[in-house]
């Protein structure tokens, strides 16, 4: 069995992403890891390539900063650097720039792509999702969080990334996929509250125009992080991969657990949630079979 990790990146380091513990965490699991760096204003290629040399291919890409509708941009740059992986690969192990693996989960992750490898109905793996808000130390776990997505995919013709990157389609449609008992870790709302700023003023020129951004983006010193509400205390383990990153967070995070953010009828949702587990028009870009 063949297996080929890929990702997109640009301005790792400006902007704070985990990019080398995301590759590092799932690289055990990879013959091959496909990079598709794009046009930085920092060392983020370099940083990539002193990872793994005999295994990490970089790409190197130029945004195409004109696309300012929806993410589209993110799509393109992950399609980039799928279509550089192996075509003889059985398995793209897809992993953005601010997702990591625990190392506890690769054993399943492993087992999962072995049993599924000859049934080609199957096109993708679904993994669970755990979203840190804030710092290490708190999970967002309200309905305005996607609670599963796809990140392994057949090299298969017709399979492309699907809007903002978030997922996947075939010719269009929602893969068929299996779930895996894996957790994705997500860090992209775990910075010093100045860089998420920053990165937030930034990204959102991805997904709209001047005059949007006018309107609805403040420019200021730090990002507020108190505009979230159903927040919970995390009380895992992280990837051993995040230990030297963790260890150098050097901000305060203490969310006031009396404040919600929700709406009344967004916290009604969440109590049926919390009860019964289903997640009344919960949206999934996915089939499983």
């Amino acid at each position: 069995m063949k297996v080929s990790g890929f990702t997109f990146v640009r301005n790792a380091v400006k902007f704070g992403y985990p990019v080398t513990e995301a590759i590092r965490s799932i690289l055990p699991l990879c013959d091959e890891f496909v990079v598709a760096a794009g046009n930085s204003d920092d060392n983020t290629r370099e940083l990539i390539a002193s990872v793994d040399p005999s295994k990490i291919r970089i790409i190197d890409t130029l945004w195409d900063d004109s696309l300012r509708a929806g993410g589209s941009v993110l799509a393109g740059e992950t399609n980039k650097a799928l279509d550089a992986v192996s075509g003889n690969s059985d398995w793209a192990f897809y992993i953005q720039a601010d997702e990591v693996v625990h190392e506890r989960y690769l054993p399943v992750i492993q087992s999962a792509m072995e049993e599924w490898k000859d049934d080609q109905r199957v096109e993708g793996l679904l993994f669970n999702y755990l979203h840190f808000f804030g710092s290490y130390d708190y999970t967002a776990s309200s309905r305005d969080w996607y609670r599963r997505e796809v990140r392994i995919i057949r090299k298969q013709a017709g399979i492309r990334s699907y809007k903002d990157a978030q997922g996947f389609r075939k010719d269009g449609r929602k893969l068929n996929v299996k779930p895996l008992e894996a957790w994705i870790y997500h860090y992209g709302w775990v910075k010093s509250p100045g860089i998420q700023q920053t990165k937030q003023e930034s990204f959102q020129r991805h997904w709209h125009d001047d005059e949007w951004l006018k309107h609805n983006v403040t420019v200021k010193q730090e990002f507020d992080y108190t505009v979230v509400g159903g927040l919970k205390k995390f009380t895992g383990s992280h990837p051993q991969v995040m230990k030297n990153r963790i260890e150098s967070k050097n901000w305060d995070f203490h969310p006031d657990p009396r404040k919600n953010r929700l709406s009344q009828v967004k916290k009604v949702l969440q109590c049926i949630e919390n009860l019964t587990g289903w997640r009344i028009g919960e949206y999934k870009n996915y089939r499983i079979i």
